[in-house]
Parts: C-alpha cells; sequence; structure tokens
C-alpha cells in the first residue's frame, strides 16, 4: 500500500513510519519536511493530497501545536473563553481532516488521539474532553465512512523517549517502537471505527 505518515519527524510519527515501511510506501509529510503539512490547516491538507496523488492509507500521527494543549491543561475554572475557542478549534479541525481524507483515501484513516480519553487526570477536563470527542466522531463516522475504506483511531500512553526528553521518570512510558505496532495494526487490519488502546492490553 501506499500510506501518508503525517508527523513523521516526530517520536511517535517516526516510529510509525519505520515499522510500516518494512511491508509499505510511505510518504513522509510534517510541518517541517520535504512534504509540509499542518493538519489543522484545510488547505495545506488538501494541496498534501493533491501533491501525494493516488494513496491508500494516511495515518496522522499529529494532534495539534503543543501550544494548544499547554493552554487547555489547568483546573476548570481557568477555561476562560479563549480555551474554549481554542478547545474546539482543535476538535473542528481534526473533523476537517477527516472530512478530507475520506475522500482521498482508498483504504484506510488512522488518527491519533490519547489516553487522557478514558483515564483523566487533575487539569485534563479540556484535553479530555476534546480526545474523547475526536474518539466519538470516529465512531460515527466509521458507519458512513466510502464503502471499503475504515477509519480508526490510536490512544497512545506516555511515551517513554517523549518523558525521558521532559526529564520525567520513564519507568512507566511505552516505547514508541512497541506503539507503532498498534497503527500498523490499525491499517493492515479490519478494524472500522475502532479506538486502540495499546496502554489497556
Amino acid at each position: 500500500m501506499k500510506i501518508i505518515v503525517i508527523g513523521a519527524t516526530g517520536t511517535i510519527g517516526s516510529a510509525v513510519a519505520d515499522a510500516l515501511a518494512a511491508h509499505h510506501e510511505v510518504v513522509c509529510a510534517s510541518r517541517t519536511g520535504q512534504l509540509q503539512v499542518d493538519v489543522e490547516d484545510l488547505a495545506s491538507v488538501e494541496r498534501m493530497f493533491a501533491t501525494v496523488g493516488d494513496i491508500d492509507s494516511v495515518v496522522s500521527c499529529a494532534t495539534g501545536t503543543p501550544a494548544r494543549w499547554r493552554a487547555l491543561f489547568g483546573p476548570i475554572d481557568n477555561l476562560g473563553d479563549a480555551q474554549l475557542t481554542s478547545l474546539f478549534d482543535g476538535v473542528r479541525a481534526q473533523i476537517k481532516f477527516i472530512l478530507a481524507a475520506r475522500k482521498r483515501v482508498k483504504r484506510s484513516i488512522v488518527i491519533t488521539t490519547g489516553a487522557l480519553a478514558q483515564i483523566a487526570v487533575p487539569g485534563s477536563a479540556a484535553v479530555t474532553m476534546m480526545a474523547a470527542g475526536i474518539e466519538g466522531f470516529v465512531k460515527g463516522a466509521a458507519l458512513d465512512m466510502p464503502a471499503g475504506t475504515r477509519i480508526n483511531a490510536v490512544s497512545p500512553p506516555w511515551v517513554k523517549e517523549t518523558m525521558e526528553k521532559m526529564g520525567m521518570d520513564s519507568s512507566t512510558g511505552m516505547p514508541a517502537k512497541v506503539l507503532a505496532e498498534s497503527y500498523v495494526a490499525a491499517v493492515e487490519g479490519t478494524m472500522n471505527g475502532q479506538i486502540l488502546q495499546p496502554w489497556s492490553t
């Protein structure tokens, strides 16, 4: 299969691209790579698909800008209009990406959410809602996919390499190479409308 991996320069994305490249033709895309794309900019997404042409699957390891996530973490008393606008903008961007991919991809769409959708922590209310909302859309959108096209999401836990970069205790983190196996399963499998939770197995 010919597969676009978005966020391929990141920790998760590079591991996913490497894992898929063993058996597929992988096209790497990112904000700064040779094939540039911003998943929060629909025009950028459309240009990427037009540039690549025929595609079997797309895997998005991009979950939005770090600035958005930082702004959304914190007590719910801090959630003002700016934070709520950012939250809904993040959900809207992911939905627009899925709708654009639906028209271009022949076989499967895989997006990234996060374990906070199922396991909230103090200060995560907004991020938990965003991840859970996207997962809900995936489940419903799966029922409206064109014949032969599937959509699934992977919900990563803390990634070991990311924790190490942040100076955290990484003993509970999942290596990116192990996490990548869930993305490969989503691309190559037959499931549709599923949220793969590698941390729960």
